[in-house]
């Protein structure tokens, strides 16, 4: 493991003014979201639909790095140049999802447990070779009636901190990434509970397993009401169970805290990051955006599948973008989202 390196990549991807687009998402996630913007999910949909993303102009004023999806790391734009070089030249690091995505947890009934640590650290190997240099595995903790259960919480921060190992011993960048859901009509103090527990045994067990925090990123959830909840937090109640969550929870070793936007509307995920930025001063880490929806649902539905949309596209994308890097100085304000208009 070449620490220094890590370390390196790693504040990269939380440069001032920047975050990270994900666009990992599986066959199943990105087959719902374009049928529900009349899309068919083909393997050139979803390649033209990327390069779009990618080869917005100077959107690497805004993006540190891309979150890809197996197959999308294997595709090339329609001149023949591999997406991850299409990434590269625009000065962002290709990133790769690696785990096999979340199944239903034996003798856990509403839970589920991360699968894909077998053969990982052969496609570690393959993955860096093809220019990856930092990687995301995604645990996913329910909140209802009886759960999250301490051996769900257990077993996922277990498999994150053995992800997080394998990744640096081959030389990328581990994203920690334990999702609260916001599915379901539980509080913010629920929430910032299950979150808490949550951090606190990830972090213990990736210190168990050697994992150098210098090296790696976490992305959480934001503290916030269920979406069902009859009583929904306002934007600085948010920004405060938030980061006050974090300040109980993740170490000063790490570089930068990425979250995922979960769910919440594009508005709401650039409103809670610059409240935060805004509110809390020389936190021990960077706070950052990784957001899948909240940069990229306006932009597939402006596209639509169609190459005369492109320009369209990339200019409400560009947009996204840029208000979430205003948002990493909390420096963002509404009156900013006229600029699109």
């Amino acid at each position: 493991m070449n620490l220094q390196e890590l370390e390196k990549i790693a504040q990269e991807m939380v440069a001032p003014g920047k975050g990270l687009l994900a666009a990992d998402e599986s066959f199943g996630t990105i087959e719902k979201r374009f049928n529900a913007v009349g899309i068919e999910s083909t393997e050139e949909n979803r390649r033209a639909y990327r390069e779009m993303l990618f080869t917005t102009r100077n959107i690497g004023d805004f993006l540190s790095g891309v979150i890809l999806f197996d197959e999308t790391i294997r595709q090339k734009a329609s001149d023949g140049t591999p997406l991850p070089k299409v990434l590269e030249e625009q000065g962002i690091i290709p990133g790769i999802k690696v785990d096999k995505g979340a199944k239903d947890m034996a003798l856990s009934p509403g839970e589920k447990v991360t699968e894909g640590l077998d053969g990982l650290r052969e496609r570690v190997a393959e993955y860096r070779e093809m220019g990856a240099r930092f990687a995301k595995w995604r645990a996913v903790i329910t909140i209802g009636e009886g759960i999250p259960t301490r051996r769900c919480i257990v077993s996922n921060a277990h498999a994150l901190a053995r992800y997080a190992a394998l990744c640096q011993e081959g030389g990328l960048v581990p994203i920690v990434e334990p999702e609260v859901l916001i599915d379901g009509d539980h509080s913010i103090e629920q929430c910032y509970e299950a979150t808490e527990w949550m951090l606190k045994t990830t972090y213990d067990q990736l210190y168990e397993l050697g994992v150098e925090l210098t090296g790696t990123i976490l992305k959480p959830n934001m503290v916030i009401s269920g979406k069902q909840a009859p009583v929904q937090s306002s934007v600085e109640e948010v920004a405060q169970a938030t980061v006050e969550c974090l300040l109980r929870s993740v170490p000063a070793a790490v570089p930068g805290i990425m979250f995922l936007s979960g769910g919440q509307s594009d508005l709401q995920a650039t409103q809670h990051l610059n409240a935060m930025n805004k509110m809390y001063k020389n936190l021990p880490w960077e706070l950052s955006f990784s957001y899948a929806r909240a940069l990229q649902q306006q932009p597939m539905e402006l596209w639509g599948g169609k190459a005369e949309n492109v320009e369209k596209a990339q200019k409400v994308f560009y947009h996204r973008a840029k208000m979430n890097g205003a948002a990493r100085s909390g420096s963002y304000t509404e009156d900013m989202e006229k600029e699109a208009a």
